[in-house]
């Protein structure tokens, strides 16, 4: 099957051509990677991180509105996002230079 990834709640035309760049062209394959792993090919082939960003791909996997998670739930999210972010976004960074890029005091670097 070939469902669009604009199909999955939450998921327009901009997540659909962010993961058409990662080599990711429906929603079964985004499916099957699960969110953190799509999210993390999302970063690696050039989208910026961004917490929302993450947080309406994992609602949106669940069927879930992509406001409906908060508390607990949203501050496990955030952690699941800082670690993809760590691994696939901030690599070469000295300790520095990500803390001062996480704050957002300085660009980061390509």
């Amino acid at each position: 099957m070939n469902t669009p990834i604009s199909s999955i709640r939450n998921l327009g035309p901009a997540y659909e051509e962010a993961c058409a760049r990662a080599g990711i062209q429906t929603a079964e394959q985004l499916r099957q990677l699960g969110a953190d792993e799509t999210y993390e090919q999302l970063l690696k082939t050039g989208t910026r991180p961004h917490f929302i960003g993450y947080y309406v791909l994992v609602m949106g996997l669940q069927g879930r509105p992509w406001n409906d998670c908060k508390g607990e739930e949203k501050k496990a999210l955030r952690v699941r996002f800082d670690d993809i972010k760590g691994r696939a976004f901030d690599k070469g960074l000295s300790e520095l230079e990500a803390t001062l890029n996480q704050i957002g005091v300085v660009e980061k670097r390509r």
